[in-house]
């Protein structure tokens, strides 16, 4: 009888655990298709501005424009955004996981991973709240270096030190990490 009661509970956890990684691979799932959603959006706007009227126009895609797809995509229990270990906007502070994850992904490149593989997602608890975390990260590529290389024009100069006093997000080469998208989910209580 023992053996029956051990063999039903084991088949519960076993049961259990099956549902919670299911739900971690949905999880999973959602949050890469809102950081593509975030990363294709933002590019396709950047890539108009500058097309419309050069990179200095494309400085307020990223100063506008991509707090407002970010919003937009975070619904649904979801919060979209972007951050970075060299900032242009202070409002995109990396907290303690997303500083560490992003450390991670600067070594991961270092060694030859590409950046469009490297990814991070955590559950944690804070406060008693379960929380979901998902980082992507955002590799420099063409479209980025007119005002985040290593070679700026003056106009671009003046238009970044105008909306960005602080500016640290210059002198990238392609390829760099610029930083990552940061996705989160608030799971409930604990």
């Amino acid at each position: 009888m023992r053996y029956f009661f051990l063999a039903i509970m084991l088949l519960q956890c076993s049961t259990y655990l099956a549902a919670e990684n299911d739900n971690m691979a949905q999880l999973e799932v959602q949050a890469k298709q809102l950081s593509a959603q975030l990363g294709l959006q933002l590019k396709a706007r950047l890539q108009a501005a500058i097309k419309e009227g050069g990179p200095a126009n494309a400085i307020a895609v990223c100063n506008v424009s991509a707090p407002e797809i970010a919003a937009e995509l975070s619904k649904d229990g979801w919060t979209v955004g972007r951050t970075s270990l060299k900032l242009r906007n202070l409002a995109n502070q990396p907290d303690a996981w997303e500083h560490e994850t992003l450390l991670t992904f600067e070594q991961k490149l270092a060694s030859g991973a590409p950046a469009a593989g490297l990814q991070n997602s955590t559950v944690e608890v804070d406060n008693g709240e379960k929380r979901y975390r998902f980082m992507k990260a955002i590799a420099v590529d063409t479209v980025c270096m007119a005002c985040h290389g290593e070679a700026i024009a003056e106009p671009v100069q003046a238009a970044l030190a105008e909306k960005y006093p602080h500016d640290a997000a210059k002198g990238y080469k392609s390829g760099d990490l610029r930083g990552a998208f940061t996705i989160s989910k608030i799971l409930g209580d604990e």
